[in-house]
Protein backbone atom coordinates (compact mmCIF):
# COMPACT_ATOMS: atom_id res chain seq x y z
CA UNK A 1 0.00 0.00 0.00
CA UNK A 2 1.37 3.33 -1.09
CA UNK A 3 1.64 6.22 1.21
CA UNK A 4 -0.81 8.30 -0.95
CA UNK A 5 -3.57 5.56 -0.34
CA UNK A 6 -2.69 5.66 3.43
CA UNK A 7 -3.29 9.53 3.23
CA UNK A 8 -6.34 9.28 1.77
CA UNK A 9 -7.04 6.64 4.36
CA UNK A 10 -6.59 8.74 6.98
CA UNK A 11 -8.14 11.84 5.37
CA UNK A 12 -11.15 9.57 5.35
CA UNK A 13 -10.98 8.49 8.42
CA UNK A 14 -10.71 11.91 9.89
CA UNK A 15 -14.26 12.73 7.50
CA UNK A 16 -16.04 9.87 8.96
CA UNK A 17 -15.15 10.69 12.67
CA UNK A 18 -16.39 14.00 12.77
CA UNK A 19 -19.59 14.13 14.79
CA UNK A 20 -20.54 12.96 18.15
CA UNK A 21 -21.30 9.42 17.24
CA UNK A 22 -18.60 7.00 17.98
CA UNK A 23 -19.08 3.27 16.69
CA UNK A 24 -17.43 -0.28 16.44
CA UNK A 25 -16.12 1.07 13.08
CA UNK A 26 -14.81 4.34 14.29
CA UNK A 27 -12.50 2.58 16.74
CA UNK A 28 -11.44 -0.22 14.21
CA UNK A 29 -10.60 2.40 11.47
CA UNK A 30 -8.38 4.76 14.42
CA UNK A 31 -6.77 1.12 15.25
CA UNK A 32 -5.66 0.31 11.50
CA UNK A 33 -5.23 3.89 10.86
CA UNK A 34 -2.29 4.13 14.02
CA UNK A 35 -1.22 0.73 12.41
CA UNK A 36 -0.77 1.92 9.08
CA UNK A 37 1.01 5.24 10.36
CA UNK A 38 3.98 3.70 12.24
CA UNK A 39 6.89 4.59 9.69
CA UNK A 40 7.90 0.70 11.05
CA UNK A 41 5.88 -2.05 13.08
CA UNK A 42 8.39 -1.21 15.97
CA UNK A 43 7.40 2.32 16.21
CA UNK A 44 3.86 1.87 16.44
CA UNK A 45 1.83 3.61 19.29
CA UNK A 46 0.84 0.80 21.24
CA UNK A 47 -0.22 2.38 24.13
CA UNK A 48 -2.73 4.03 22.05
CA UNK A 49 -4.23 0.91 20.34
CA UNK A 50 -4.29 -0.52 23.88
CA UNK A 51 -6.64 2.53 24.91
CA UNK A 52 -9.02 1.98 21.50
CA UNK A 53 -9.63 -1.18 22.64
CA UNK A 54 -10.19 -0.82 25.86
CA UNK A 55 -12.98 2.28 24.75
CA UNK A 56 -13.87 -1.27 22.08
CA UNK A 57 -14.09 -3.66 24.97
CA UNK A 58 -16.89 -1.57 26.07
CA UNK A 59 -19.20 -1.24 23.21
CA UNK A 60 -18.22 -4.93 22.04
CA UNK A 61 -17.03 -6.70 24.22
CA UNK A 62 -16.12 -10.70 22.96
CA UNK A 63 -13.05 -12.61 23.32
CA UNK A 64 -11.90 -11.75 19.89
CA UNK A 65 -11.91 -8.09 20.89
CA UNK A 66 -10.43 -8.95 24.01
CA UNK A 67 -7.65 -11.48 22.26
CA UNK A 68 -6.56 -8.18 20.36
CA UNK A 69 -6.09 -6.02 23.08
CA UNK A 70 -4.20 -8.84 24.61
CA UNK A 71 -1.86 -8.75 22.06
CA UNK A 72 -1.19 -5.11 21.77
CA UNK A 73 -0.44 -5.32 25.53
CA UNK A 74 2.38 -8.30 24.65
CA UNK A 75 3.68 -5.50 22.07
CA UNK A 76 3.84 -3.05 24.51
CA UNK A 77 4.71 -4.45 27.65
CA UNK A 78 6.07 -7.70 26.67
CA UNK A 79 5.08 -11.19 26.06
CA UNK A 80 4.78 -12.69 29.74
CA UNK A 81 1.85 -9.39 30.33
CA UNK A 82 0.30 -10.65 27.02
CA UNK A 83 0.20 -14.17 28.03
CA UNK A 84 -1.68 -12.82 31.86
CA UNK A 85 -4.12 -10.84 29.55
CA UNK A 86 -4.80 -13.61 27.37
CA UNK A 87 -5.44 -16.01 30.63
CA UNK A 88 -7.77 -13.04 31.94
CA UNK A 89 -9.92 -13.41 28.55
CA UNK A 90 -14.05 -14.09 29.52
CA UNK A 91 -15.22 -16.52 27.62
CA UNK A 92 -11.48 -17.38 26.34
CA UNK A 93 -13.21 -21.12 25.74
CA UNK A 94 -14.65 -19.94 22.81
CA UNK A 95 -11.95 -18.97 21.34
CA UNK A 96 -10.69 -22.53 21.19
CA UNK A 97 -11.38 -23.10 17.36
CA UNK A 98 -9.87 -19.56 16.05
CA UNK A 99 -6.66 -20.06 14.69
CA UNK A 100 -5.11 -16.87 16.06
CA UNK A 101 -5.88 -17.64 19.44
CA UNK A 102 -3.47 -20.26 19.20
CA UNK A 103 -0.96 -17.82 16.84
CA UNK A 104 -0.69 -15.57 19.54
CA UNK A 105 0.39 -18.08 22.20
CA UNK A 106 2.25 -19.42 20.31
CA UNK A 107 3.84 -15.70 19.12
CA UNK A 108 4.00 -15.34 22.90
CA UNK A 109 5.93 -18.31 24.07
CA UNK A 110 8.24 -17.93 20.72
CA UNK A 111 9.18 -14.30 21.87
CA UNK A 112 9.89 -15.73 25.85
CA UNK A 113 12.40 -18.48 23.88
CA UNK A 114 9.88 -21.50 24.78
CA UNK A 115 10.01 -23.23 21.72
CA UNK A 116 8.72 -26.40 22.55
CA UNK A 117 5.15 -24.33 24.02
CA UNK A 118 5.27 -22.25 20.47
CA UNK A 119 5.30 -24.93 18.48
CA UNK A 120 3.00 -26.84 20.07
CA UNK A 121 0.36 -23.37 19.73
CA UNK A 122 1.85 -23.01 15.89
CA UNK A 123 0.89 -26.41 14.87
CA UNK A 124 -2.75 -26.47 16.79
CA UNK A 125 -3.12 -22.87 14.95
CA UNK A 126 -2.26 -25.06 11.85
CA UNK A 127 -4.72 -28.01 12.21
CA UNK A 128 -7.22 -25.08 12.32
CA UNK A 129 -6.28 -23.06 9.71
CA UNK A 130 -8.93 -22.11 7.25
CA UNK A 131 -7.04 -21.57 4.13
CA UNK A 132 -3.58 -22.45 2.48
CA UNK A 133 -2.06 -18.77 3.07
CA UNK A 134 -2.92 -19.42 7.19
CA UNK A 135 -1.22 -23.01 6.77
CA UNK A 136 1.53 -21.93 4.81
CA UNK A 137 2.18 -18.59 7.76
CA UNK A 138 1.90 -21.30 10.48
CA UNK A 139 3.64 -24.28 9.09
CA UNK A 140 6.46 -21.77 8.44
CA UNK A 141 6.48 -20.45 12.19
CA UNK A 142 6.24 -23.90 13.79
CA UNK A 143 9.77 -24.62 11.49
CA UNK A 144 11.16 -21.45 13.08
CA UNK A 145 10.69 -23.57 16.18
CA UNK A 146 12.36 -26.01 15.35
CA UNK A 147 14.98 -24.35 13.69
CA UNK A 148 15.54 -21.99 16.87
CA UNK A 149 15.41 -25.00 19.35
CA UNK A 150 18.03 -26.78 17.93
CA UNK A 151 20.28 -24.37 17.32
CA UNK A 152 19.53 -23.36 20.94
CA UNK A 153 20.22 -26.92 21.76
CA UNK A 154 24.04 -26.97 20.08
Amino acid sequence: MGPGLVSEGLRLLELSAAGSDLSEYHLEAAIAAIHASAPRPEATDWAAIVTLYDILLTLRPSPVVALSRAIAVGRKDGPDRGLAEIGAIQGRDRLSAYPFYFATLGDFDFQRGSMDEAREHFEAALALARNPAERRFFARRVDECIARAQTSAI
